[in-house]
Protein backbone atom coordinates (compact mmCIF):
# COMPACT_ATOMS: atom_id res chain seq x y z
CA UNK A 1 0.00 0.00 0.00
CA UNK A 2 1.66 3.49 -1.02
CA UNK A 3 1.88 6.18 1.42
CA UNK A 4 -0.87 8.40 0.01
CA UNK A 5 -3.38 5.74 -0.07
CA UNK A 6 -2.62 5.08 3.66
CA UNK A 7 -2.87 8.90 4.33
CA UNK A 8 -6.26 8.80 2.32
CA UNK A 9 -7.31 5.96 4.75
CA UNK A 10 -6.13 7.31 7.65
CA UNK A 11 -8.20 10.60 7.09
CA UNK A 12 -11.07 8.34 6.28
CA UNK A 13 -10.66 6.52 9.22
CA UNK A 14 -10.31 9.82 11.78
CA UNK A 15 -13.23 11.33 9.71
CA UNK A 16 -15.43 8.22 10.74
CA UNK A 17 -14.38 8.97 13.89
CA UNK A 18 -15.19 12.34 14.00
CA UNK A 19 -18.49 11.95 13.20
CA UNK A 20 -19.30 9.00 15.19
CA UNK A 21 -18.31 11.26 17.91
CA UNK A 22 -19.99 14.27 16.64
CA UNK A 23 -23.13 11.62 15.97
CA UNK A 24 -22.91 10.61 20.24
CA UNK A 25 -22.53 14.40 20.60
CA UNK A 26 -26.04 15.41 19.29
CA UNK A 27 -27.63 12.22 21.02
CA UNK A 28 -26.43 13.86 24.60
CA UNK A 29 -23.55 11.13 25.22
CA UNK A 30 -20.71 12.19 27.11
CA UNK A 31 -17.33 12.81 25.03
CA UNK A 32 -14.90 13.00 27.94
CA UNK A 33 -14.39 11.47 31.48
CA UNK A 34 -13.98 14.13 34.42
CA UNK A 35 -13.73 13.93 37.75
CA UNK A 36 -16.07 11.66 40.03
CA UNK A 37 -18.79 13.72 41.85
CA UNK A 38 -18.35 11.78 44.93
CA UNK A 39 -21.35 9.09 44.24
CA UNK A 40 -23.20 7.19 42.16
CA UNK A 41 -26.78 6.06 42.68
CA UNK A 42 -28.11 2.85 41.27
CA UNK A 43 -31.54 0.56 40.80
CA UNK A 44 -30.69 -2.79 41.03
CA UNK A 45 -32.69 -5.95 41.22
CA UNK A 46 -31.86 -7.42 44.78
CA UNK A 47 -27.98 -9.48 45.19
CA UNK A 48 -26.54 -7.50 41.99
CA UNK A 49 -24.58 -5.05 43.68
CA UNK A 50 -22.71 -6.93 46.65
CA UNK A 51 -20.25 -4.80 49.43
CA UNK A 52 -19.84 -7.90 51.76
CA UNK A 53 -22.35 -7.57 53.65
CA UNK A 54 -24.40 -10.95 53.56
CA UNK A 55 -21.42 -12.90 52.74
CA UNK A 56 -17.73 -10.99 53.05
CA UNK A 57 -16.31 -13.29 49.87
CA UNK A 58 -19.18 -11.39 47.94
CA UNK A 59 -17.79 -7.90 47.71
CA UNK A 60 -17.32 -5.72 44.23
CA UNK A 61 -18.34 -2.22 45.99
CA UNK A 62 -15.98 -1.51 48.63
CA UNK A 63 -12.42 -1.51 46.39
CA UNK A 64 -14.30 0.45 43.62
CA UNK A 65 -15.13 3.01 46.21
CA UNK A 66 -11.23 3.31 47.42
CA UNK A 67 -10.10 3.98 44.00
CA UNK A 68 -12.77 6.25 42.84
CA UNK A 69 -13.87 8.17 45.83
CA UNK A 70 -17.41 7.73 44.24
CA UNK A 71 -19.79 5.93 47.15
CA UNK A 72 -22.27 3.63 45.75
CA UNK A 73 -25.67 3.97 47.09
CA UNK A 74 -28.44 1.33 45.95
CA UNK A 75 -31.73 1.18 45.76
CA UNK A 76 -33.73 -2.37 45.06
CA UNK A 77 -36.13 -2.94 42.97
CA UNK A 78 -38.01 -6.56 42.36
CA UNK A 79 -39.83 -6.05 39.12
CA UNK A 80 -38.47 -4.50 36.14
CA UNK A 81 -41.82 -2.15 36.04
CA UNK A 82 -40.70 -1.10 39.63
CA UNK A 83 -37.78 -0.13 38.06
CA UNK A 84 -38.92 1.82 35.20
CA UNK A 85 -41.39 3.81 37.44
CA UNK A 86 -37.77 4.59 39.61
CA UNK A 87 -36.13 5.81 36.54
CA UNK A 88 -39.62 8.12 35.73
CA UNK A 89 -39.64 9.58 38.68
CA UNK A 90 -35.88 10.36 38.58
CA UNK A 91 -32.83 10.68 41.33
CA UNK A 92 -30.76 7.61 40.05
CA UNK A 93 -27.90 7.48 37.51
CA UNK A 94 -28.01 3.85 36.68
CA UNK A 95 -29.86 1.09 36.35
CA UNK A 96 -29.74 -2.71 36.01
CA UNK A 97 -32.68 -3.05 33.27
CA UNK A 98 -33.57 -6.25 31.94
CA UNK A 99 -35.08 -6.62 28.21
CA UNK A 100 -38.39 -5.91 29.20
CA UNK A 101 -37.62 -2.53 30.94
CA UNK A 102 -34.84 -1.16 28.56
CA UNK A 103 -36.82 -0.51 25.48
CA UNK A 104 -39.27 1.27 27.21
CA UNK A 105 -36.70 3.57 29.34
CA UNK A 106 -35.03 4.19 25.41
CA UNK A 107 -38.46 4.81 23.94
CA UNK A 108 -39.56 6.85 27.00
CA UNK A 109 -36.21 8.84 26.89
CA UNK A 110 -35.79 7.99 30.54
CA UNK A 111 -31.88 6.79 29.47
CA UNK A 112 -28.88 8.73 27.41
CA UNK A 113 -26.75 7.00 24.92
CA UNK A 114 -23.57 5.29 26.13
CA UNK A 115 -20.26 6.46 24.44
CA UNK A 116 -18.41 2.65 24.72
CA UNK A 117 -15.10 4.68 23.99
CA UNK A 118 -14.75 6.15 27.34
CA UNK A 119 -15.17 2.20 28.23
CA UNK A 120 -12.18 0.49 27.40
CA UNK A 121 -13.49 -2.82 28.36
CA UNK A 122 -16.36 -2.94 26.69
CA UNK A 123 -14.43 -4.76 23.89
CA UNK A 124 -14.43 -7.56 26.08
CA UNK A 125 -17.98 -8.25 26.47
CA UNK A 126 -19.49 -11.38 24.75
CA UNK A 127 -20.08 -10.58 21.38
CA UNK A 128 -23.68 -12.27 21.63
CA UNK A 129 -24.71 -9.30 23.92
CA UNK A 130 -22.81 -6.45 22.27
CA UNK A 131 -25.58 -5.21 20.11
CA UNK A 132 -28.42 -7.09 21.53
CA UNK A 133 -31.81 -5.52 20.70
CA UNK A 134 -33.22 -4.65 24.06
CA UNK A 135 -30.01 -2.00 24.75
CA UNK A 136 -28.84 -0.99 20.83
CA UNK A 137 -30.90 0.55 19.24
CA UNK A 138 -30.72 3.06 15.72
CA UNK A 139 -26.89 1.69 16.12
CA UNK A 140 -26.69 3.55 19.34
CA UNK A 141 -25.72 1.77 22.83
CA UNK A 142 -27.77 2.46 25.53
CA UNK A 143 -26.49 0.64 28.37
CA UNK A 144 -23.01 -2.15 28.88
CA UNK A 145 -24.71 -6.03 29.27
CA UNK A 146 -24.24 -7.44 32.82
CA UNK A 147 -25.32 -10.49 33.54
CA UNK A 148 -27.94 -13.15 31.73
CA UNK A 149 -29.56 -15.98 32.56
CA UNK A 150 -32.83 -18.28 32.65
CA UNK A 151 -35.52 -18.68 34.44
CA UNK A 152 -35.37 -22.03 36.14
CA UNK A 153 -38.22 -24.48 37.67
CA UNK A 154 -37.31 -24.78 41.06
CA UNK A 155 -38.77 -27.65 43.35
CA UNK A 156 -38.10 -29.72 46.37
CA UNK A 157 -36.28 -32.79 46.09
CA UNK A 158 -37.64 -34.36 49.16
CA UNK A 159 -41.40 -33.88 47.78
CA UNK A 160 -40.41 -35.08 43.62
CA UNK A 161 -37.78 -37.51 45.09
CA UNK A 162 -36.67 -39.58 41.99
CA UNK A 163 -38.69 -38.34 39.79
CA UNK A 164 -38.18 -34.33 38.94
CA UNK A 165 -40.56 -32.50 37.31
CA UNK A 166 -40.21 -32.35 32.99
CA UNK A 167 -42.56 -29.93 32.29
CA UNK A 168 -44.16 -26.49 33.57
CA UNK A 169 -47.23 -28.06 33.91
CA UNK A 170 -46.84 -28.98 37.19
CA UNK A 171 -47.15 -24.64 38.12
CA UNK A 172 -49.80 -25.06 34.90
CA UNK A 173 -52.14 -27.34 35.38
CA UNK A 174 -53.52 -28.93 39.06
CA UNK A 175 -52.20 -32.27 39.69
CA UNK A 176 -50.91 -35.31 42.04
CA UNK A 177 -47.31 -34.94 42.65
CA UNK A 178 -44.63 -37.81 43.46
CA UNK A 179 -45.41 -37.81 47.43
CA UNK A 180 -49.15 -38.07 46.99
CA UNK A 181 -50.42 -34.67 47.44
CA UNK A 182 -52.25 -32.12 45.22
CA UNK A 183 -50.13 -28.88 43.92
CA UNK A 184 -52.80 -26.84 44.91
CA UNK A 185 -51.78 -24.17 46.77
CA UNK A 186 -47.80 -25.36 46.91
CA UNK A 187 -47.19 -23.82 43.91
CA UNK A 188 -45.95 -20.18 42.49
CA UNK A 189 -45.97 -17.98 39.58
CA UNK A 190 -44.17 -14.82 39.17
CA UNK A 191 -46.53 -11.69 39.90
CA UNK A 192 -45.06 -9.81 37.06
CA UNK A 193 -46.86 -9.28 34.05
CA UNK A 194 -43.83 -10.38 32.31
CA UNK A 195 -45.03 -13.99 33.24
CA UNK A 196 -47.37 -14.12 30.44
CA UNK A 197 -44.70 -14.95 27.98
CA UNK A 198 -44.07 -18.19 30.30
CA UNK A 199 -47.83 -19.07 29.43
CA UNK A 200 -46.99 -18.62 25.82
CA UNK A 201 -43.70 -20.46 26.01
CA UNK A 202 -45.52 -23.65 27.53
CA UNK A 203 -48.29 -23.28 24.84
CA UNK A 204 -46.07 -22.66 22.09
CA UNK A 205 -44.75 -26.22 22.97
CA UNK A 206 -48.04 -28.11 23.81
CA UNK A 207 -50.74 -26.19 21.93
CA UNK A 208 -48.71 -26.29 18.28
CA UNK A 209 -52.34 -25.40 16.19
CA UNK A 210 -51.80 -21.55 18.56
CA UNK A 211 -49.13 -20.96 15.84
CA UNK A 212 -46.91 -18.88 18.54
CA UNK A 213 -44.00 -18.33 17.28
CA UNK A 214 -42.50 -15.50 19.89
CA UNK A 215 -43.51 -15.67 23.61
CA UNK A 216 -43.66 -11.64 23.23
CA UNK A 217 -45.37 -11.49 20.22
CA UNK A 218 -48.70 -12.79 20.39
CA UNK A 219 -51.97 -12.31 18.49
CA UNK A 220 -55.18 -11.47 19.92
CA UNK A 221 -55.88 -14.96 19.90
CA UNK A 222 -53.10 -16.54 21.14
CA UNK A 223 -52.86 -13.89 24.03
CA UNK A 224 -56.42 -14.83 25.22
CA UNK A 225 -55.59 -18.63 24.82
CA UNK A 226 -52.20 -17.38 27.63
CA UNK A 227 -54.61 -15.47 29.68
CA UNK A 228 -56.88 -18.54 30.27
CA UNK A 229 -53.98 -20.77 31.14
CA UNK A 230 -53.28 -17.95 33.65
CA UNK A 231 -56.66 -18.20 35.09
CA UNK A 232 -56.54 -22.06 35.54
CA UNK A 233 -52.87 -21.21 36.81
CA UNK A 234 -54.47 -18.87 39.55
CA UNK A 235 -56.71 -21.53 40.97
CA UNK A 236 -53.45 -24.03 41.74
CA UNK A 237 -51.15 -20.87 42.94
CA UNK A 238 -50.31 -20.25 46.25
CA UNK A 239 -49.21 -17.43 46.30
CA UNK A 240 -47.69 -15.01 43.86
CA UNK A 241 -43.88 -13.89 44.31
CA UNK A 242 -41.07 -11.19 43.17
CA UNK A 243 -38.90 -10.89 46.26
CA UNK A 244 -36.10 -13.41 45.98
CA UNK A 245 -35.61 -13.03 50.12
CA UNK A 246 -39.16 -13.76 50.34
CA UNK A 247 -39.49 -17.03 47.79
CA UNK A 248 -36.58 -18.50 49.79
CA UNK A 249 -38.48 -18.15 52.91
CA UNK A 250 -41.29 -19.95 51.47
CA UNK A 251 -39.30 -22.50 49.66
CA UNK A 252 -38.32 -22.74 53.99
CA UNK A 253 -41.46 -22.38 55.73
CA UNK A 254 -44.60 -21.92 53.63
CA UNK A 255 -44.58 -25.62 52.29
CA UNK A 256 -44.01 -23.97 48.81
CA UNK A 257 -42.66 -27.06 46.50
CA UNK A 258 -42.43 -25.58 42.79
CA UNK A 259 -42.32 -22.62 41.37
CA UNK A 260 -40.38 -20.82 38.23
CA UNK A 261 -37.56 -19.17 39.79
CA UNK A 262 -34.10 -17.94 39.51
CA UNK A 263 -30.44 -20.16 40.30
CA UNK A 264 -29.92 -17.37 42.98
CA UNK A 265 -32.82 -18.40 45.27
CA UNK A 266 -32.26 -21.43 44.64
CA UNK A 267 -28.29 -21.12 45.23
CA UNK A 268 -28.85 -19.67 48.97
CA UNK A 269 -31.22 -22.42 49.78
CA UNK A 270 -28.54 -24.74 48.85
CA UNK A 271 -25.91 -23.03 51.07
CA UNK A 272 -28.62 -23.64 54.13
CA UNK A 273 -28.88 -27.23 53.19
CA UNK A 274 -32.29 -26.95 51.98
CA UNK A 275 -33.63 -30.29 49.64
CA UNK A 276 -34.49 -28.23 46.31
CA UNK A 277 -32.85 -28.53 42.54
CA UNK A 278 -33.12 -26.62 39.37
CA UNK A 279 -34.36 -27.89 36.06
CA UNK A 280 -35.19 -26.52 32.40
CA UNK A 281 -38.23 -28.19 31.21
CA UNK A 282 -39.05 -29.41 27.67
CA UNK A 283 -40.73 -26.50 26.97
CA UNK A 284 -37.67 -24.29 27.29
CA UNK A 285 -36.98 -21.26 29.31
CA UNK A 286 -38.06 -17.57 29.53
CA UNK A 287 -34.73 -15.77 30.73
CA UNK A 288 -33.36 -12.46 31.43
CA UNK A 289 -29.87 -10.27 29.65
CA UNK A 290 -29.53 -7.43 31.99
CA UNK A 291 -28.13 -4.43 30.70
CA UNK A 292 -26.83 -1.12 33.33
CA UNK A 293 -28.26 2.17 32.14
CA UNK A 294 -27.99 5.87 32.60
CA UNK A 295 -30.50 8.33 33.32
CA UNK A 296 -30.86 10.72 30.68
CA UNK A 297 -30.44 13.34 33.76
CA UNK A 298 -27.93 11.60 35.68
CA UNK A 299 -26.39 14.05 38.48
CA UNK A 300 -23.03 11.83 38.68
CA UNK A 301 -22.02 10.98 35.13
CA UNK A 302 -18.70 10.65 35.74
CA UNK A 303 -18.86 8.37 38.45
CA UNK A 304 -21.55 6.44 36.95
CA UNK A 305 -19.21 5.63 33.78
CA UNK A 306 -16.33 4.40 36.21
CA UNK A 307 -18.77 2.03 37.51
CA UNK A 308 -19.57 0.88 34.55
CA UNK A 309 -16.58 0.43 33.17
CA UNK A 310 -15.78 -1.73 36.90
CA UNK A 311 -18.85 -3.79 36.22
CA UNK A 312 -17.71 -5.76 33.72
CA UNK A 313 -14.10 -6.69 34.79
CA UNK A 314 -13.56 -10.63 34.87
CA UNK A 315 -13.48 -10.60 38.79
CA UNK A 316 -15.92 -8.78 39.70
CA UNK A 317 -18.39 -10.74 36.50
CA UNK A 318 -17.24 -14.11 38.33
CA UNK A 319 -18.08 -13.46 41.54
CA UNK A 320 -21.00 -11.95 40.98
CA UNK A 321 -22.33 -14.97 38.41
CA UNK A 322 -21.35 -17.32 41.69
CA UNK A 323 -23.15 -15.48 43.85
CA UNK A 324 -26.39 -14.63 41.63
CA UNK A 325 -26.46 -18.20 39.83
CA UNK A 326 -26.15 -16.53 36.74
CA UNK A 327 -23.79 -15.50 33.07
CA UNK A 328 -21.25 -13.43 33.18
CA UNK A 329 -21.57 -10.86 30.25
CA UNK A 330 -17.41 -11.15 29.99
CA UNK A 331 -16.57 -14.80 28.63
CA UNK A 332 -12.96 -14.61 30.35
CA UNK A 333 -14.89 -14.23 33.78
CA UNK A 334 -15.90 -18.51 32.88
CA UNK A 335 -12.34 -19.45 33.68
CA UNK A 336 -10.33 -18.83 36.72
CA UNK A 337 -12.87 -18.27 39.38
CA UNK A 338 -12.60 -19.36 42.64
CA UNK A 339 -16.36 -18.82 43.68
CA UNK A 340 -17.38 -19.56 39.88
CA UNK A 341 -15.36 -22.41 39.54
CA UNK A 342 -14.47 -23.22 35.57
CA UNK A 343 -17.69 -25.18 35.30
CA UNK A 344 -20.30 -22.74 36.09
CA UNK A 345 -20.82 -20.52 33.22
CA UNK A 346 -21.80 -23.80 31.08
CA UNK A 347 -23.63 -25.24 34.44
CA UNK A 348 -25.59 -22.05 34.69
CA UNK A 349 -26.61 -21.80 30.70
CA UNK A 350 -23.87 -20.03 28.41
CA UNK A 351 -24.08 -22.73 26.10
CA UNK A 352 -28.04 -22.62 25.71
CA UNK A 353 -28.12 -18.69 25.09
CA UNK A 354 -29.93 -19.37 21.43
CA UNK A 355 -32.44 -21.48 23.10
CA UNK A 356 -33.31 -18.77 26.09
CA UNK A 357 -36.46 -16.68 25.05
CA UNK A 358 -35.23 -13.45 26.83
CA UNK A 359 -37.42 -10.94 28.29
CA UNK A 360 -38.48 -8.51 25.92
CA UNK A 361 -41.14 -5.37 26.04
CA UNK A 362 -44.04 -6.66 23.69
CA UNK A 363 -44.99 -3.81 21.23
CA UNK A 364 -47.91 -3.35 19.03
CA UNK A 365 -46.06 -3.43 15.75
CA UNK A 366 -44.05 -6.74 15.74
CA UNK A 367 -42.09 -8.65 13.25
CA UNK A 368 -44.00 -11.94 13.51
CA UNK A 369 -47.74 -10.97 13.15
CA UNK A 370 -48.34 -8.77 9.91
CA UNK A 371 -51.36 -8.06 11.69
CA UNK A 372 -49.51 -6.62 14.59
CA UNK A 373 -49.48 -8.05 18.23
CA UNK A 374 -50.89 -7.38 21.97
CA UNK A 375 -48.47 -4.19 23.09
CA UNK A 376 -47.08 -4.32 26.99
CA UNK A 377 -49.86 -2.11 28.37
CA UNK A 378 -52.54 -4.41 27.96
CA UNK A 379 -50.11 -7.47 29.58
CA UNK A 380 -50.05 -4.96 32.78
CA UNK A 381 -53.69 -4.78 32.95
CA UNK A 382 -54.68 -7.88 32.26
CA UNK A 383 -52.49 -9.60 34.67
CA UNK A 384 -53.43 -7.42 37.63
CA UNK A 385 -57.15 -8.83 36.48
CA UNK A 386 -55.97 -12.38 36.15
CA UNK A 387 -54.06 -11.91 39.91
CA UNK A 388 -57.50 -10.49 41.08
CA UNK A 389 -59.15 -13.93 39.95
CA UNK A 390 -60.59 -11.86 36.97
Amino acid sequence: MSRSTLTVAALAAAAALAFSASALAQKGALQKLGKGEGQVDIVAWPGYIERGATDKNFDWVTDFEKKSGCKVNVKTAGTSDEMVALMNEGGFDLVTASGDASTRLIRGKKVQPINVGLIPSFKNVDPRLQKAPWHHENNTHYGVPYQWGWNVLMFNSNVFKDKPPTSWNVVFEEMTLPDGKSNKGRVQAFDGPIHIADAAMYLMHNKKDLGIKDPYELTEDQYKAALNLLRQQRKIVGKYWHDAFVQIDDFTNEGVVASGSWQFQANILKSKNRPVATTVPVEGATGWADTTMMHADAKHPNCAYMWLEHSINPKLQGDLAAWFGSVPAVPAACKGNALLKDDGCARQGYNAFDKIHFWRTPVAQCKSQSAGCVPYHRWVTDYIAVLGGR
